[in-house]
Order: C-alpha cells, then sequence, then structure tokens
C-alpha cells in the first residue's frame, strides 16, 4: 500500500491532459549543419538530404561551424574529422562543453578505431567511414531525426502539462470554496488557499491536523459522518451543513460539507490491493461557505415574526407562542392571561405631531411596557395602536389585574416629547384560561371585547370579559349578517376615481372603491362595513366580487373605446391567504379578454406587514404574470422600508395625511419629496391620494409629482357616470371638480 498520497492527490485535483499525439502535431523542419573542407562533399550531403525537406546548413571549418553553432540551432550535425583549422573532435567537445542540444554524426575518411572510439567518447550517435553508402547514410540520418521529433513532441507535452497543471492549480486554489482531502485516519494531505481567508490557517500549516480541529463541538458528531465519508456517486454526502471555527476570533461559520470518495487508484483515494478490491486511503472533498446566507436568513425570519417598527412579536408569533402556553396549561392544569391593550385617542397624536412622530411615540411607549415584563411574558404589536400581552403560568386570575394597573399607573407619567409633555393611556381588556375560554380565538376575541367595553366607559382602565359584552356587538353582528345577503341580492356597487397625469392632462387609471346600497341606511362607504368583513371570511368574498365587477367593467371601458385605463384594485391580506389567489385573478382577467396590465392589485403597508413572507411570495407570482403592484397608504406606520426592496412594487400612493397640509406659503415638503426621490431611484410610479385644492395640486406638481388622485379632479363615481368624464378628456376638455360631494 502506498504511504503517501502526492501524486494521487495530484491526479485528482488536477486531471490528467490528454496528450497531443504526434499525427495531431504539425512535423518542424530539422535543421542539419554539415561539416566539411571539400565542398563536393558538403553540397553532396546537402542534395542527399534535400528531398527529405530538412534545412541544411554548411561550414568547411572548426571556426566557422562554432560561429553556427553559436548562431543558431541545430538538431544534427554531420562531422567531419579532419578540417583545415583543427579537428571535428573540437567541435564535438565545445557541443559538450556549452550543453549544445545538437546530436552528431561523424562521416570521416579516418576510421581507425582510435578515430572512432574518441568521436564516441564525445558523444557521437554513430560513426560512417567515407565513402559511404547513400542509402545507409540516409537510414543513419532517419534514425537520429526520429528521435530528435520525439524529443521535441515530448518537451511540447511536458510544456502543456506544466501549464495545464498551473492552470489547474490557480483554479483550485482561487476557488471561492474549500477544496480538501484527507488521509484514511481523518487528516488534511491538502486544502487549497481558500481556508486562509475563510478560516485564517495556512495551508502549509493545517497539512496533517485532523478535521476535528476546526469544527464546532456541537456538530462533531455530523462531522464525522461527512469528513469521513466513503460513498460514491448519489449515495455520498450532499450540501451538509456544518459550523466551523474560524482560527483567529473563534467566530463560528456556517458552511455546506460536499464530501464524496472514489474507486480508481488514478483518483488517487483509493489504492489497489491484490485481487480483493481497492483499500481506502482519504476522501475529498469542498466546503462552501454559507455564513451570509444563513445571517440573511436569520434576518428575513425575524422580520416575518416581528413588527418592523418596534421589533416586538407580531400576530403571527404571538399566535404561535399563545398556542403553546395553551398547551403546558392544560398538561399542568394551570392558568394564563391575555391582556388586549389600546392606545387611547392615539389617532389624535399622529395627526398632532405627524405620522414620523408618532412612530417615535410608539417605540418609546414600547419600551415601557416592556419595563417590569417577565421573562417568559410576550407582548406583541397586532394593530396600529394594539398590544396583546401574554402572562403565561399566573398563579391566580387576580395576577393579570396588578399588572394591569401597572400598567394604567406607569401610563400616567407625563413622557416628555419636543419640549411638551405628552401623557398616553391605556383601555385594556382581559381574558383569563379558562375562566374566559379554553382556545386561543376565544381568548383573544374575548380580551377585544372587553377592551372595547373599557373604551365605550371612558377609557384609561382596565377590565375582565363578561359573557353580556357580546350584546355590545350586536349591531355590527347584525350589519355583517346584512353584508352576506347584500352580496346575493345585488345591493353592492363599485365607484371609481380617475388617477389623473397633471402634466398630460390625460387620465391613466382609476382605482375601484366599493359602495353599499342598504336597504334601510342607505348608500354605505367602505370604512362602515370593510372592518366587519375582514374580522371574517366575507372580505375574501367581496374581494371575488370586487375583482369580479371590475374586470367586467374594464372590459365595457375598451368597449367605449377608452382604451389604456390601469384599474387598481384594493386587496386584503386574507385575500392572499386564500389558497388559489393568483389563479382567480389570472381567471378573471382572461375571462372578460383583458390585458393584463389593466389591472393593479392595490396592498396596504399595514396588510403586507400582517405577513410579509406570504405576500412576497404571492404578489412576486402575480407580478411575472404581468399584474402590477400598488403599495397604498404608504408611509402611515413603518420605519422600515426593506420590503420594497423584495416586492414586485410598480406604484407607491402616498397617503392623504401627508397631502392635506400641503400649502405653497409653508418651506416644504418634506416627507412627501422624500418619497417621490425615493420612488424615483426604485423606478416606481407615485400617486398622491386625497388631493382637493388646487394649491395642493401645484405642489406636488412642482415637487415632481406627476399623477393625482381625488375630489380636485373627480369624485368617486359609478362607471354610468363618468364614461362622460372620461370621454370629455380624451377630447382634451379634462376639468377639476368644483363641487366636493364626498361619496
Amino acid at each position: 500500500m502506498t504511504t503517501s498520497l502526492d501524486f494521487p492527490t495530484q491526479a485528482l485535483l488536477f486531471p490528467e491532459t490528454t496528450p497531443t499525439t504526434p499525427s495531431s502535431q504539425p512535423e518542424l523542419p530539422i535543421s542539419i549543419l554539415v561539416i566539411d573542407d571539400e565542398q563536393r562533399a558538403r553540397q553532396s550531403l546537402c542534395d542527399l538530404l534535400k528531398p527529405l525537406g530538412h534545412r541544411t546548413v554548411q561550414a568547411d571549418s572548426v571556426a566557422e561551424a562554432l560561429k553556427w553553432l553559436q548562431a543558431d540551432n541545430f538538431s544534427l550535425a554531420l562531422v567531419d574529422i579532419n578540417l583545415p583549422d583543427g579537428s571535428g573532435q573540437d567541435i564535438m567537445r565545445y557541443i559538450q562543453d556549452h550543453n549544445i542540444e545538437t546530436r552528431f554524426i561523424v562521416i570521416s575518411g579516418e576510421s581507425t578505431f582510435d578515430h572512432a572510439t574518441q568521436a564516441l567518447r564525445n558523444g557521437a550517435c554513430d560513426f560512417i567511414r567515407k565513402p559511404y553508402m547513400p542509402a545507409s547514410l540516409l537510414e543513419t540520418i532517419n534514425k537520429e531525426v526520429v528521435k530528435v521529433k520525439t524529443q521535441h513532441r515530448y518537451e511540447h507535452i511536458q510544456d502543456e502539462l506544466k501549464g495545464s497543471e498551473a492552470l489547474h492549480r490557480f483554479i483550485v486554489n482561487n476557488s471561492p470554496d474549500l477544496i480538501y482531502m484527507l488521509d484514511h485516519q481523518g487528516h488534511f494531505s491538502f486544502v487549497n488557499q481558500r481556508i486562509q481567508a475563510l478560516l485564517g490557517y495556512s495551508a502549509k500549516k493545517i497539512i496533517g491536523q485532523h478535521y476535528s480541529s476546526i469544527v464546532l463541538a456541537e456538530d462533531m458528531e455530523k462531522a464525522q459522518f461527512v469528513f469521513n465519508e466513503r460513498r460514491t456517486g448519489d449515495r455520498a454526502s450532499q450540501s451538509v451543513e456544518l459550523r466551523l471555527l474560524n482560527r483567529h476570533n473563534k467566530e463560528i461559520r456556517f458552511v455546506e460539507a460536499r464530501a464524496l470518495s472514489v474507486e480508481l487508484t488514478s483518483m488517487g483515494v483509493y489504492s489497489s490491493s491484490g485481487e480483493e478490491g481497492s483499500e481506502f486511503v482519504g476522501t475529498y472533498g469542498v466546503i462552501r461557505d454559507i455564513t451570509d446566507r444563513k445571517r440573511s436568513e436569520k434576518l428575513k425570519h425575524y422580520h416575518q415574526y416581528h413588527d418592523q417598527l418596534t421589533g416586538l412579536p407580531n400576530r403571527a408569533l404571538f399566535h404561535d407562542r399563545l398556542q403553546m402556553a395553551l398547551a403546558q396549561a392544560r398538561r399542568n392544569k394551570g392558568q394564563l392571561g391575555i391582556l388586549f391593550l389600546d392606545i387611547d385617542r392615539f389617532k389624535m397624536i399622529n395627526e398632532s405631531f405627524g405620522h414620523l412622530a408618532g412612530d417615535k411615540i410608539l417605540q418609546r411607549i414600547t419600551q415601557r411596557l416592556k419595563t417590569g415584563l417577565r421573562e417568559e411574558d410576550t407582548l406583541a404589536r397586532v394593530g396600529a395602536d394594539e398590544f396583546v400581552l401574554l402572562l403565561p403560568a399566573i398563579n391566580q386570575r387576580e395576577d393579570t389585574a396588578v399588572i394591569a394597573q401597572k400598567i394604567i399607573e406607569g401610563s400616567s407619567v407625563p413622557m416628555r416629547f419636543q419640549d411638551q409633555d405628552l401623557r398616553v393611556n391605556f383601555s385594556i381588556g382581559i381574558a383569563t384560561y379558562p375562566d374566559h375560554g379554553r382556545t386561543k380565538e376565544d381568548l383573544i376575541r374575548h380580551a377585544d371585547l372587553a377592551k372595547c367595553h373599557v373604551k365605550q366607559n371612558g377609557r384609561n382602565g382596565y377590565d375582565y370579559y363578561s359573557p353580556q359584552f357580546k350584546n355590545v356587538q350586536r349591531p355590527a353582528l347584525e350589519l355583517e349578517n346584512a353584508l352576506h345577503h347584500a352580496l346575493t341580492n345585488n345591493e353592492l356597487e363599485l365607484y371609481y376615481q380617475p388617477q389623473v397625469d397633471i402634466v398630460n392632462q390625460q387620465v391613466t387609471g382609476l382605482e375601484a372603491l366599493i359602495r353599499w346600497n342598504h336597504p334601510q341606511k342607505g348608500l354605505l362607504t367602505p370604512g362602515l362595513f370593510i372592518p366587519l368583513a375582514e374580522q371574517s371570511s366575507l372580505i375574501c368574498d367581496l374581494g371575488q366580487w370586487v375583482l369580479e365587477r371590475a374586470c367586467h367593467d374594464a372590459r365595457l371601458l375598451e368597449d367605449h373605446s377608452l382604451t389604456g385605463l390601469k384599474i387598481a384594485i384594493n386587496t386584503a391580506m386574507q385575500q392572499l391567504d386564500r389558497n388559489g389567489f393568483q389563479k382567480q385573478v389570472l381567471e378573471s382577467i382572461s375571462r372578460h379578454k383583458l390585458e393584463k396590465n389593466y389591472i393593479e392589485i392595490e396592498i396596504t403597508e399595514s396588510n403586507i406587514m400582517q405577513d410579509m413572507h406570504k405576500a412576497v411570495e404571492i404578489l412576486s407570482q402575480l407580478a411575472e404574470k404581468g399584474i402590477s403592484i400598488a403599495i397604498d397608504d404608504f408611509g402611515t406606520g413603518y420605519s422600515s422600508l426593506s420590503y420594497l426592496q423584495t416586492l414586485p412594487v410598480s406604484t407607491l400612493k402616498i397617503d392623504r395625511s401627508f397631502i392635506c397640509n400641503l400649502s405653497l406659503h409653508q418651506s416644504g415638503t418634506p416627507i412627501v419629496t422624500a418619497i417621490l426621490n425615493m420612488a424615483e431611484a426604485l423606478n416606481m410610479n407615485c400617486v398622491a391620494e386625497g388631493v382637493e385644492t388646487k394649491e395642493q395640486k401645484m405642489v406636488l406638481k412642482q415637487a415632481g409629482c406627476s399623477i393625482i388622485q381625488g375630489y380636485y379632479y373627480c369624485q368617486p363615481q359609478p362607471l354610468t357616470d363618468l364614461i362622460s368624464y372620461l370621454k370629455q378628456a380624451n377630447e382634451g376638455t379634462l376639468n377639476h371638480c368644483n363641487q366636493l360631494r364626498k361619496v
């Protein structure tokens, strides 16, 4: 058995280049130096060699021969012994002393044994006596020519092999992956230079070390199967994740180790051991650094289950922890509490200080709420100004009241903000397991009902859930039931509000806005019934109705020669959660024979943040099919804009709260300008919502916003009333609306 792996390793890492065969190499001409003092003898030799295509040069003396040997390269020399200024032996000794790669044949009339012996000692290939037979001489010359050409081919192949090995070595050492070879005992016998950058080890110093010296202890068991891999082919280890230690700072690196072994001696990891087969001598593998990917996955996972503004768990993570706490409470026959917190009059804070200031206040409120909580407690943000607090493993129901009272008392301490004392109060509803519910849905809903009861009775307090609180919600339930009938009784209608290009004075699109013709209450706007629908699956049924009607109306606009108008459809997160949403959208578009770019899916920031991972997945699939995506109410409540880089967003709609106070007399519009600049940098369109005055229009135009939507140009209208307006716009008579009748 071979003890060294040097040759096998080289054979494995630097595969043998296919040698060039003699027939594939062009035959280079052979240069022959003919040395003789008789001109006729020299010319006779040259004439004899001419048909063979060889290049011949003549010399009539030692001096002239040495001159040619210094100036040119000759593969073969035909040398006479007796020359006017010396002996052919002098030329042969000169060739040997100066390591000149010229083979020579002695052709001489001096045929004594001493002359022949001396010539052979001086390196002559053969000794031919004059006069010679031409056939015999040619045969001798041809033998030497073949040897010369063979030597040339060998040198050429060696040069190619050296270049090939250097190329392969360069590729391996500059690979972004760590390539290694272990002997049969698990010691490194080869590593490329990547190990220096990846782990800080010198390639030379790591040779001979056991692989376990670089593996994190917790992953050692897994590493044994990867680094000592003996299997081959599809059964070998593939993409196994491990953690390695950096030599300098012991930083953990996540890696994928793909290890495989081979069976052939020529591959260098098995050695022949007789007729029984081959003996395992080592493992070859590739290690890829995936640390950055793991960090990215960790960050993505964090954003998926945490609120972007406060860093608190979001609704999804809260439900997960509540489910685990309930399982533990059932197993231990214990109790837990849910506190539903609502910040009183937080809308007034936003309107007074602005949304960005409201975000900072929310962050400070979050820090206050977290103070004094146990490690096992979970505080989550589930709405713009709503929080839920999970208190697992409480001893008695009254423990939840103690926490609620601490929150109330803590909120009474003024918060200093922008040189003002700001007091933030809470309405808190409490539900406990098992007294107020046995499922997570019941507990959260009952805590929410208790919170609503507190808000209806003066705010700034807390109360436990009571079954009678359900009666308070009866009008809402009646309205929800009536909404079910509205879908079947054809009581719903779509109104449309144009989006106008103020530079070209053209309508570029429409936003579809649902209305409810209630039999008793009259025409209801979305704010009166959409929140109810969002609390149940009814929002999905409404969304499907809106989609179908919008596609129908888009077809109607086409039939009236009103082409190219994109209709934006508001979409709830519950619709994205429902399986088959993408299919519904595409089938509706196809059924009405529309171009896909005629429909735009519009979704709010808050909806996206409920489950960003799901939103990115679904909306990306729609975008790939040509459906454009718009973000509604942009800029209201989320300080992190990282989702814009992952979502295929084509349009940002600036929320009306940023538009209402625009004035030519004020210093500027920093928020609006910032949104416009960001949209331009991300190659997105911008639409300003809620534009009602000429002054707002002028400020937006100066800021670079070319598309606006609002009562300044047109209020939401039924399609039948809007068609005449759109035709006027096509005729160049687009005017703003003088009456601000809000519908």
